[in-house]
């Protein structure tokens, strides 16, 4: 069949398709909960409550919209217990640790979700008769860093010097082995494996992230500290790479192997900026809002200083390539919040619009 690569292509596919989506309660899960309402999918999430309040996932009323379930991936009885013997079309994993500095006080959690949490998924996931896809979420971190210019690609070697990258190399392992042993026949289910560099968007409050403290600088008149003002990240806008998810997984649903394996989704090279210039563009954009200091702190856990993903494989065989460059992504993540902060009860809609406008733009593009 033709490659899939509009949105209408997207509807056609997983309109009635039941979707299992863990960690639907975090803020990218949220977004990709909301979108594949949009196409018409039933969605199943399972997720710990959100991590964060305030969270996207009760700013939209996301419970209303999807079959919302709590279970722990990190216990094969809990995660049974949540998916409740039933069959799904689809699996989207992305439940995890996801945050680098948090896995420094919690290393042993961090892989508990990571690693020995997506060996469960996929436990489940392999035993149900209709599944057609498997799509699991890791992290650009996967990969060996070694502070390279130039990107990395998807058969470069997994690896991590702290505990967050490294759970994300081993998420990697586990992923491959189960796709060996169980996703590879040419009549049966097929999984990806997604990585992303960072994503910034509206409904994101988590600990350490520059949008999120930027956020919170607004909320409680405090400047918020940058560690790191030179450490260069792909920055995309969360829709980005939750289209490359849902069109690699549209693509083995309706084409097969050829769309297994793995694929990075971030920006082009402009949207590749330090994290200085980023923070500088939000405040710019967002006037008498957020402000900042750059305050590097003896004791600071690692962190990689560059990070680049090389895209070719997802432009040139799935015809995926980003929409937005850096001040579209910085004005739709700014424009969000400052819409939550003015009328949160009217948050839901204001994102169902966003998405309806990224959708738009991606169907002029194509």
């Amino acid at each position: 069949m033709a490659r899939i690569t509009t949105e209408a292509g997207l509807e056609r596919v997983f309109r009635g398709k039941r979707v299992l989506l863990t960690g639907h309660t975090g803020f990218k899960g949220g977004w990709m909960a909301l979108w594949l309402r949009r196409l018409g999918a039933e969605v199943t999430g399972i997720a710990l409550p959100p991590p964060t309040d305030p969270s996207f996932c009760k700013a939209v009323r996301l419970e209303e919209l999807v079959d919302s379930r709590i279970g722990d991936i990190r216990s094969e009885q809990d995660f049974a217990r949540a998916v409740g013997g039933q069959d799904f079309d689809v699996v989207i994993h992305m439940a995890a640790q996801a945050l680098v500095r948090a896995s420094y006080t919690a290393p042993v959690d961090t892989y508990l979700t990571n690693v020995v949490g997506t060996a469960v998924v996929l436990e489940q996931a392999r035993r149900m008769p209709s599944l057609k896809a498997c799509v699991v979420v890791t992290s650009d971190k996967c990969y060996e860093n070694r502070e390279w210019v130039w990107g990395y690609r998807e058969n470069d070697p997994m690896g991590g010097k702290d505990f967050y990258s490294s759970s994300k190399g081993c998420t990697e392992l586990v992923a491959a082995a189960y796709r060996s042993a169980h996703f590879s026949r040419d009549d049966g289910p097929q999984m990806a494996m997604v990585r992303a560099g960072n994503v910034i968007g509206g409904g994101d409050w988590a600990a350490d992230r520059i949008v999120p403290d930027l956020v919170r600088s607004v909320e409680t008149g405090e400047p918020t500290r940058i560690r790191s003002p030179r450490s260069v990240r792909p920055w995309q806008h969360v829709l980005e790479p939750v289209r490359g998810y849902l069109t690699v997984a549209a693509n083995m649903i309706e084409n097969g192997a050829p769309y297994a394996g793995g694929w990075n989704f971030g920006p082009d090279r402009h949207g590749t900026v330090d994290v200085g210039t980023l923070a500088d563009m939000i405040v710019a954009r967002w006037e008498g809002g957020p402000r900042y200091v750059v305050e590097p702190r003896a004791g600071d856990p690692h962190e990689a200083r560059i990070l680049r993903l090389d895209i070719t494989k997802a432009e040139v065989d799935l015809g995926w390539q980003p929409l937005l460059d850096i001040g579209e992504t910085v004005g739709m993540t700014v424009d969000w919040y400052r819409n939550y902060h003015g009328n949160p009860d009217g948050i839901r809609a204001f994102s169902e619009a966003q998405l309806g406008r990224y959708a738009a733009l991606w169907e002029r593009a194509g």
